[in-house]
């Protein structure tokens, strides 16, 4: 449009000139001794325009010549910036799409070619980051401390650099150095959305329960935190703030400082009540738990709500029937209409109460109130069976077998026993003629018997103070255990035809004279 403007000027100018000169003949007369220069206006106009285009163009070209040096700078400053644009950006899609070892690498290539200070500190905090996310913690911090080194005096770089940071350090779990970071900035009056989350996490991991209280509160009135996470994040603070306070008028200003909603919420309506039980103002305990369980009816409020002195049964009763007859089927609110009738001492709706209870949740509590209730009435079996089902209901307690019968004897340790797949081993060693008299008494094991597996703890016991032990044990043979422990089942491989012809030689390898019966090696 402006090029258009502009030709359309020029030709209503010269079709302008040439209407004037046509109508105004004449003639240029230029005296320059010795010579005389006479010329028509026409022709002397189109000189000056001539002449003046000519001076234009070549001033135009000279100093378009001139600057060839500062364009030449400017093209190589160009080409270097897209090269550090594609390195930046290379980095940065390696780095979200997870690979964080090429993203590193990058962006410290960047970080080394780039004369921009800016993009050095973007290039060095970006590198940070791929570190950070690779646990390589110490690379991290010579990154940010050369971001810090090119941030030089720059408020805006300096700001981004301790940003950074703090956020690492808080994903790293160190709170107090991240907001010994964050601190400077808000004491300069940053007051940027992202600063003020930052805070809020490093007080909140710190457990600094006013600030916390104060940023959450101020970051939900702006709409920058999600619901849920503030709420939960006011609510401990708040709760914890009132548990801290002094006795006395001080936890009633952090009291009366709460809005209403910040009242209703459980944490804090829970502290509020505790603070009220201790100062023996229950009626002012039971509105604050009443106005959160308008909001929200959570378990913790209703049993608190239960839990009285016998002088604000009724009022509370009243109350808890209210709100049963909104919500007829709420084991909460049945249990806690009969911890309340236990309170006032009412036994037949407590038990009415308290059965309808366990009829939709088989809850430990409302079996325990039960046991207290019928040991109260002398009713020891009701109650003991209520305490049992009270104990199966509140934690995973494991099935005994009811099986009488013992277990198998582990006699994998017994030194003098014999087992089928070690008989051939036995029957190519060769035993002497003459066994020992007796062997010496081996040491007592460890090992688990059949003998020491009771079904009655106390029958050890017993058995143990009515048998006596003999003084010196007999000693056995090693013949005797051999025929005890084959006396009952044939052993593979071995030959018990009578015979004289099988009778046992003295002093032949394989056989042995003390234990009535001959062994012989298979036949094939």
């Amino acid at each position: 449009m402006r090029t258009w403007f502009w030709t359309l000027l020029l030709a209503a100018v010269a079709v302008a000139l040439a209407v004037f000169l046509r109508e105004h003949e004449g003639n240029v007369l230029i005296l320059v001794q010795p010579w005389r220069i006479q010329v028509s206006l026409t022709f002397a106009v189109l000189l000056i325009v001539g002449a003046f285009l000519a001076l234009y163009i070549g001033l135009r070209l000279l100093a378009w010549l001139l600057s060839i040096p500062s364009r030449v700078r400017a093209w190589r400053g160009r080409r270097a910036q897209v090269r550090d644009h594609e390195l930046l950006e290379r980095g940065w899609i390696g780095f979200l799409e997870g690979r964080y070892a090429h993203a590193e690498k990058d962006l410290t290539r960047l970080l080394g070619q780039t004369r921009a200070q800016n993009r050095k500190v973007v290039a060095a905090l970006s590198a940070a980051r791929a570190a950070h996310a690779l646990a390589e913690f110490s690379r991290r911090d010579e990154l940010l401390a050369q971001a810090r080194d090119h941030a030089d005096v720059d408020a805006g770089l300096n700001e981004a650099v301790a940003t950074v940071a703090a956020d690492m350090l808080l994903e790293q779990g160190k709170a107090e150095e991240a907001l010994a970071l964050l601190t400077p900035l808000q004491d300069g009056g940053a007051r940027h959305l992202h600063t003020q989350r930052l805070l809020l996490r490093a007080h909140s991991a710190l457990g600094h329960d006013e600030q916390t209280f104060s940023l959450s509160r101020s970051l939900l009135r702006r709409g920058v935190l999600p619901a849920a996470e503030g709420r939960v994040l006011l609510e401990g603070a708040a709760a914890a703030r009132l548990r801290a306070a002094g006795p006395g008028d001080a936890w009633r200003a952090v009291w009366k400082d709460l809005k209403s909603d910040e009242r209703a919420l459980p944490e804090v309506a829970l502290a509020a009540a505790v603070r009220f039980e201790a100062d023996e103002q229950p009626d002012e305990a039971a509105r604050a738990l009443e106005a959160a369980i308008a909001e929200k009816q959570d378990t913790r409020l209703v049993l608190a709500y239960a839990r009285c002195e016998p002088a604000q049964v009724k009022r509370r009763l009243a109350k808890a029937e209210e709100w049963l007859a909104r919500n007829p089927n709420d084991p909460d609110l049945l249990c806690a209409l009969g911890m309340l009738c236990l309170a006032g001492q009412i036994w037949g709706p407590a038990e009415r109460y308290l059965l309808r209870s366990l009829k939709y949740r088989n809850d430990p509590r409302s079996h325990a109130l039960l046991g207290i209730l019928y040991d109260r009435l002398d009713r020891p079996s009701d109650a003991t069976r209520h305490w049992r089902l009270a104990t199966v209901a509140g934690m995973p307690l494991p099935v005994l077998a009811s099986d009488g019968s013992l277990p198998a004897a582990d006699t994998g340790a017994d030194p003098l026993g014999l087992d089928a797949e070690g008989m051939d081993y036995y029957l190519a060693e060769p035993v002497p003629s003459e066994l020992p008299e007796a062997l010496p008494e081996p040491e007592p094991l460890e090992a688990a018997s059949a003998a020491d597996y009771v079904l009655d703890p106390d029958a050890r016991t017993h058995g143990e103070a009515g048998a006596a032990a003999p003084a010196t044990a007999p000693v056995r043979r090693l013949d005797d255990d051999l025929d005890e422990y084959f006396d009952s089942a044939p052993i593979p491989g071995v030959n018990f035809d009578d015979g004289d012809d099988h009778a046992p030689a003295e002093g032949k390898p394989g056989q042995g004279g003390a234990s009535g019966a001959s062994w012989s090696s298979p036949k094939n």
